[in-house]
């Protein structure tokens, strides 16, 4: 076990940061496939990662805070790409009083930091059209705040539907299925024509059903508009999975789940991550996997690693009552979900499994042992293939100069079997400690 975290300060008589800087030393830092044992400099006053070389010798800065990690691990903050709700706000459910709405997600985010998370898509169950014009003003991107305090930052809405397979439908509600017959006009009605100019959408990635009549030319819009595309709920064949990756998909949402299953004479949305680049001019889309253990059988998150690693992205795919007690609650549409443990399920079902319960590094630490990869392997599901496949690699999931300072601090812990286990110690955002395990209250304002 390492020591305990040292704050140290080279200002005199430990006086409280004044420029800003601060130096992690004796950590283990995330670069790319590899844990470099090195410094890492930031800036509260920037929000970024500092280059420590120039500001060191080139412009003779010392930092006003040294903190020695005693060989944790320092990661870049973890992004979930497809989140539902947790700790009791659901981001489909419109309450009457709508400042409600602002109010709840301003408690997730803070919540939500504290577990590692500190950027991540608010996710969309189908809904009627009424309830995206109501609440994705809410969801855009909020980095142009810049506000530490604030909590988990949202890198703008995923709407997971209502353009799905009605026969892969999972808890979405049948009757708030669409089919876009009329392609990208279909959309329009259904999010909102402000919602989807390509200047000023809040909506950062829609997951539909390929196979569906329009959702070829939905894809092709949605694309030109800088929006990415994710296939799932689908009943899509291998060829129509392919079609809509040349058209301009980009992920499958959650692999395996509420899709056609993998079989030998038609692999399925499966089949486009065996697509030989030498071969064929398809790409390999991302994939989502939720690695709660409920999901998905070990196995089939070892197969879809080995398949394409580089393109793999854990979610939780968590829903509103994740992070409460067991019990019973209410559900978007008038239902309700039963929670018992890390299984949710939709009451009134033969067990339906109703979104996960899980947090994101509990995802990465069933992922690490049930593969066998690497420590950094793992936390590059959750950082940078999430942020590529965002298209936002130079401000998020990296720790070279000039990204936000997004920032977990983990401790690893490997049991007498072998077992490892990271642990959330600390959690910075833009350059400020903002959740400290050990200490009541973490955040710091200067």
């Amino acid at each position: 076990m390492p020591s305990a975290i040292r704050d140290l300060y080279s200002t005199p008589n430990h006086s409280p940061p004044r420029s800003g800087i601060t130096k992690f030393t004796n950590c283990r830092v995330l670069r790319g496939n590899e844990l470099v044992q090195d410094d890492l400099w930031i800036s509260s006053r920037t929000g970024k990662v500092l280059d420590g070389q120039k500001i060191f010798f080139e412009y003779g800065t010392s930092a006003d805070r040294v903190i020695d990690l005693g060989g944790r691990i320092i990661s870049p903050g973890l992004i979930d790409v497809q989140l539902n709700g947790g700790f009791g706000f659901d981001f489909s459910v419109v309450p009457d009083d709508i400042s409600a709405y602002a109010k709840g997600l301003q408690r997730l985010n803070k919540s939500l930091i504290e577990t590692g998370v500190t950027s991540y898509l608010p996710t969309l169950t189908s809904q009627r059209s009424e309830v995206y014009h109501k609440v994705l003003p809410f969801l855009r991107p909020s980095s142009h705040d810049r506000d530490a305090l604030s909590g988990a930052e949202s890198l703008g809405a995923h709407c997971e539907g209502p353009f799905l397979s009605p026969t892969k439908n999972g808890i979405h509600k049948e009757s708030v299925l669409r089919v876009p017959s009329n392609g990208f006009l279909d959309l329009e009605d259904c999010y909102g024509a402000d919602n989807l100019k390509s200047s000023s959408t809040p909506i950062k990635l829609v997951t539909l059903a390929p196979e569906q009549a329009g959702a070829l030319d939905a894809i092709k819009e949605l694309r030109r508009r800088g929006i990415i595309v994710s296939i799932g709920h689908s009943e899509a064949t291998f060829e129509e999975a392919t079609k809509a990756i040349d058209a301009g998909a980009d992920m499958i949402t959650h692999l395996f789940n509420a899709m056609r299953p993998l079989h030998h004479r038609n692999p399925g949305i499966f089949g486009v991550l065996g697509t030989n680049s030498a071969r064929s001019r398809s790409k390999k889309p991302f994939f989502g996997i939720i690695a709660d253990g409920i999901h998905l059988h070990t196995t089939a998150v070892t197969i879809a690693w080995a398949a394409h690693p580089s393109g793999c992205i854990l979610v939780t795919d968590a829903t509103s009552p994740a992070g409460l007690p067991d019990g019973v609650y209410d559900w978007t549409n008038g239902e309700r979900i039963r929670k018992t443990g890390p299984l949710l399920t939709l009451e009134g079902t033969d067990g339906k499994i109703a979104g996960s319960s899980i947090t994101l590094i509990g995802c990465v630490n069933n992922f690490l042992n049930w593969t066998g990869t690497s420590v950094p392997h793992a936390l590059g599901t959750v950082t940078s293939t999430p942020a590529k496949m965002l298209g936002l690699e130079q401000a998020k999931g990296n720790l070279i100069p000039g990204a936000d300072a997004d920032l977990v601090v983990l401790d690893e812990v490997v049991d007498e079997e072998g077992k490892k286990t990271l642990k959330v110690e600390q959690v910075w955002k833009f350059g400020m400690l903002v959740h400290d395990t050990n200490v009541d209250g973490g955040a710091e304002e200067e």
